[in-house]
């Protein structure tokens, strides 16, 4: 925060993701985050190279990105938000260790472009609401100025 009183966005690096998030190659989706407001916003990116498992099969004529791990990626930067959120939340637990953010629901899903290797894949999610421990998202997930999917993410957090 600044001394006006203006909340300054927060950058994560690899090292700083793998401690909120359990996930691991090759299933570790967010490589960057280039700012997170908690309780607002965070914009990340993964950088989708062709070194992927999942070129191998979809499509091997054309390499394309799954949807679903677009909405996978979405997520993820939906989790490490949250997790940034509960931190400054002086009435909740901190974080243990031994929790996680499941995913509970995915709503409106769309996709308009396909993501293909060499891309670089951003993603900006926002927190809408919390109701009743469910944690509600709006995410979408560009490829230089085009909307390649977009979703609404619902998740929880549970003990492991």
């Amino acid at each position: 925060m600044t001394a006006d009183g203006v909340q300054q966005a927060e950058q994560m690096d690899i090292h700083q993701i793998k401690r909120y998030l359990p996930n691991r190659f090759p299933f570790l989706l967010v490589d960057r985050v280039d700012s997170v407001l908690p309780g607002d916003q965070l914009l990340g990116l993964k950088n989708v190279t062709v070194n992927e498992p999942f070129f191998q099969g979809h499509f091997p004529q054309r390499a394309v990105m799954p949807g679903v791990l677009v909405v996978e990626a979405l997520a993820q930067a939906c989790g490490l938000l949250a997790f940034k959120t509960r931190e400054t939340q002086p009435d909740q637990p901190q974080p243990s260790g031994n929790e996680l953010f499941y995913l509970v629901g995915v709503d409106q899903a769309k996709f308009k472009r396909p993501v293909e290797p060499g891309e670089q894949l951003w993603l900006r999610v926002q927190l809408t609401r919390t109701v009743r421990g469910i944690w509600m998202f709006e995410g979408e997930g560009r490829v230089s100025d085009e909307i390649a999917g977009s979703a609404n993410i619902r998740c929880t957090m549970r003990d492991l």
